[in-house]
């Protein structure tokens, strides 16, 4: 394939901006500010982020020479393809990125949020055909907590839910227990720094109805572990543990009727070490393009104007 493609992704925490040529890449990202204490910030504030921070990423890929030869554009437009997925922030990347595609005489590609996240993770695996046969992934972030049987549609993905969290997600119980313990927000990287520090094996042993598991109980446990005075790195630990644990029975109950499939992580969560010790066996992608990123978009991209042609 000759040519090169550009992704935009404006997800709730990170701009992103990507180009891929087939084979190689590059990705540009810049984190959203929240203020210190805080949870996340509200859909406006992030648009108002989103909006600034895209001209600086795209000035940063033409600096680096990755601009020229574009055949077509796309980005992510909503969190997943299914009806009456919205959020309001990826408005910034949609219209942008149909806008640069209409001043080259490019095609536009919508995608989602999730499909990216998905294409990502199979390319930095290294298993980028994936994309072309079922598997199971688990969508894994501070919005999601997803476990997923994936198939082609054509040079995209079609995606069926098959469990995952009923409440808060896996990325919300970690940012919880962050701030809970003085971290920033977000707090993924900071919490498995500090959890590294501890050799705690405890674990809560969250309860699993078919394939469907509830994270919001473990947060009143990691309360009860600080009132009690376990040390940080301990009480990071337990969460991690909690965490890790239940994905892996979720997935080890999934593969009963899935027998064969390979499985997928994507989401920043899924950048988080204990996880990957738990899960030894399933593919991961590096850790830069577990968190958000545009590459996913950009790969989509290449493939969907691969099969337009």
């Amino acid at each position: 394939m000759s040519g090169r493609f550009l992704g935009l992704d404006t997800s709730n925490y990170t701009t992103s901006a990507a180009v891929f040529d087939g084979e190689t890449g590059l990705n540009c990202g810049r984190l959203l500010e929240v203020p210190a204490g805080a949870l996340g910030l509200r859909q406006s504030d992030a648009l108002f982020q989103h909006v600034k921070a895209l001209p600086g990423l795209i000035a940063r890929l033409r600096a680096e020479g990755w601009l020229t030869g574009l055949k077509g554009v796309a980005a992510s437009v909503r969190p997943r393809p299914v009806e009456g997925s919205y959020m309001p922030c990826f408005l910034a990347g949609e219209g942008q990125g149909r806008a640069i595609a209409d001043a080259l005489g490019a095609p536009f590609f919508p995608v989602s949020h999730q499909q990216g996240h998905l294409a990502a993770a199979a390319w930095s695996a290294g298993r980028l055909d994936l994309l072309d046969r079922p598997f199971l992934a688990w969508h894994l972030s501070g919005g999601t907590t997803e476990l997923l049987r994936v198939e082609p549609a054509g040079k995209n993905v079609s995606i069926e839910k098959l469990g995952g969290t009923s409440d808060i997600s896996a990325g919300q119980l970690i940012d919880r227990t962050g701030q809970k313990l003085g971290l920033n927000f977000p707090a993924g990287k900071a919490l498995d720094d500090l959890a590294a520090r501890s050799d705690c094996a405890d674990g809560f042993k969250v309860k699993r109805s078919g394939l469907t598991f509830s994270l919001s109980g473990v947060e009143n446990q990691v309360q009860k572990r600080i009132d009690q005075g376990e040390p940080p790195a301990d009480v990071a630990r337990f969460a991690l543990n909690t965490i890790a644990d239940i994905v892996r029975r979720t997935t080890e109950a999934a593969r009963e009727g899935e027998s064969g499939l390979p499985v997928l992580f994507s989401g920043g969560v899924a950048s988080n070490r204990i996880l990957r010790q738990y899960m030894a066996g399933a593919l991961f992608a590096e850790p830069r393009y577990s968190t958000d990123n545009a590459m996913g978009v950009a790969i989509l991209a290449s493939r969907l104007w691969e099969e337009g042609r």
